[in-house]
């Protein structure tokens, strides 16, 4: 089992490929190609909405978008070379909820992802789904929790990336439940999943759409959906909260940054292209079938969640004494 038959099978297939228009816009901006910068490797989540929405930009601005992944560090390498163009609307950022935790889990990224950048758009959510080792013998989260609290030593999550919603989800169950599960960070989700298929790691939070195809065919066992509501992709998965752990809801999501000296009217531009796309029924269906659910909202409604998000996982971090690295 690799990345590609993991995520690449439903979300590439699902999103397409990216498809730039031909039409030249009038005007001062844009004219001449945008830059997109993925600061990861192609064939993830990450990839695949930012390539979605580099489309929609596209369309809406009447210019090409030219994609370029450039991973590393992180997520560092490339966006800090989205931070070295010149803020002039031609280089943006299309990255994860992560991008505004840096600061918070790497100990000099070289920049401050909340006063270095804007966003743009949140264009999409996912809820995170949690999985166990199919070998143990509960079936259910409250089982779980009760053996966990019992003999801690004999539990342990995998998280595929430190600062991730499965890291903090693991975090907000340890706080929740208080059974004190060791976390374990690996690089990626598909050599986490394979640990827990194996029987390694008993314990896996991360994005639905991941989890969904290896929980259904049995090689692992799907436990609960940590959203408010069940998922229409998934409607007999229990959620979190059904099982007794209020208000427990943690979801990757997915956006458009520029640099803070872009202007004003060019990001505005760009966000009502975006909105306007992922509002299309075509888009809205495709997503759904992948657990996936289009954000539409104001660039100041994006700026408070942006705000609530970062003050609550700060704060689950350090409840768990979380050290930058």
């Amino acid at each position: 089992m690799d990345r590609r038959r993991i995520l690449e099978g439903g979300i590439l297939a699902g999103l397409g490929a990216l498809a730039a228009p031909a039409v030249w816009a009038q005007g001062a901006w844009p004219n001449r190609p945008l830059r997109m910068i993925i600061p990861y490797t192609p064939g993830g989540a990450t990839d695949a909405m930012a390539r979605l929405a580099a489309q929609k930009i596209g369309e809406g601005l009447g210019q090409t978008v030219v994609v370029e992944n450039r991973a590393g560090g992180n997520g560092v390498v490339g966006t800090q070379a989205v931070l070295q163009a010149p803020a002039d609307g031609y280089t943006i950022l299309g990255s994860a909820s992560t991008h505004v935790l840096q600061n918070l889990v790497l100990k000099a990224p070289g920049y401050d992802p909340l006063a270095d950048f804007q966003p743009v758009a949140r264009t999409g959510w996912v809820p995170a789904m949690l999985v166990m080792d199919p070998k143990r013998p509960q079936r259910s989260l409250a089982e779980v929790v009760a053996a966990a609290k019992a003999s801690p030593k004999d539990w342990s999550f995998a998280t595929s990336s430190l600062g991730a919603s499965g890291h903090l989800a693991a975090v907000a169950f340890n706080q929740a439940t208080g059974a004190g599960i060791e976390i374990i960070p690996y690089r990626g989700t598909a050599p986490a999943l394979v640990d827990v298929q194996a029987g390694n790691i008993q314990l896996l939070f991360d994005a639905a759409f991941a989890l969904l195809p290896t929980a259904r065919s049995g090689n692992v066992r799907g436990l609960a959906i940590a959203s408010r509501g069940r998922a229409a992709v998934a409607p007999e998965m229990p959620t979190v909260i059904e099982a007794g752990l209020p208000d427990f809801e943690f979801a990757s999501w997915y956006g458009v940054w520029a640099t803070r000296g872009v202007a004003r009217e060019q990001v505005e531009r760009m966000h009502a292209a975006i909105q306007a796309g992922l509002r299309e029924p075509a888009t809205v269906q495709r997503l759904a079938g992948l657990a996936l659910e289009p954000v539409t909202e104001s660039i100041a409604e994006t700026n408070a969640y942006i705000a609530r998000d970062v003050a609550k996982n700060a704060a689950l971090l350090r409840f768990a004494n979380f050290q930058p690295e």
